[in-house]
């Protein structure tokens, strides 16, 4: 049996023949899956899990737009793939514009959405990772006292001790206490690995 990226294919299509044809389709190729009848049911139901989303962009009350429109409010974070019909072509690169991973026409090669679902989970997986990198990263920040961010802020911009010293109007011996407070509560093994997670919480 394949071995298949990790998390939940997410199909959101009305069309029940349809959704149910999808669902067979991918879970017989060792994809999980969950399929949604609407876009307010997946609202409704989303509890959050990694994955990727199979998504109709021509859909009664909330179409497949305005859905995508709602996850960037909620900061809900999926590969997208859009699912269009012949006339729905320029709904379709608007979701592109706005983020989605791909799309494809109906009808389509099985197999072409097979490689785009594959993808879609590498996404999510690299997209979770650094999610949770960053809020590990912003919890670590928050732990920082006033005085520590300030030093922090320096460290990250190049300055070096005395400068920072300078700057801060403290003795070089105080600061490097706090450069290494703030190493320890952020966990940069390095230089180089405190600059790449201030870039990641906008830090300067």
């Amino acid at each position: 049996m394949t071995q298949r990226a990790s998390g939940t294919v997410f199909i959101v299509d009305d069309d029940n023949d349809f959704r149910d044809s999808m669902k067979w389709l991918l879970e017989s190729d060792n994809f999980h899956v969950i399929g949604f009848d609407s876009a307010q049911d997946f609202l409704n139901r989303y509890n959050g899990d990694m994955g990727c989303m199979l998504l109709d962009v021509r859909m009664p009350e909330i179409n497949g737009l305005a859905l995508q429109q709602i996850m960037i409010e909620r900061d809900i974070k999926l590969p997208i793939i859009v699912i269009s019909g012949h006339g729905d072509i320029p709904m379709a690169v608007n979701a592109m514009k706005n983020g989605a991973l791909d799309f494809i026409e109906k009808p389509f090669d099985d197999e072409v959405l097979l490689r785009l679902v594959e993808l879609g989970l590498q996404r999510a997986t690299e997209m979770f990772k650094s999610n949770s990198a960053r809020a590990q990263s912003r919890s670590n920040y928050d732990s920082l006292s006033k005085r520590e961010k300030e030093v922090m802020s320096l460290v990250v911009s190049g300055k070096s001790n005395r400068e920072i010293a300078e700057t801060l109007g403290i003795s070089p011996k105080t600061v490097e206490v706090h450069r290494a407070r703030v190493m320890s509560k952020m966990r940069a093994a390095s230089l180089p690995d405190l600059v790449q997670q201030a870039n990641r919480l906008n830090i300067t």
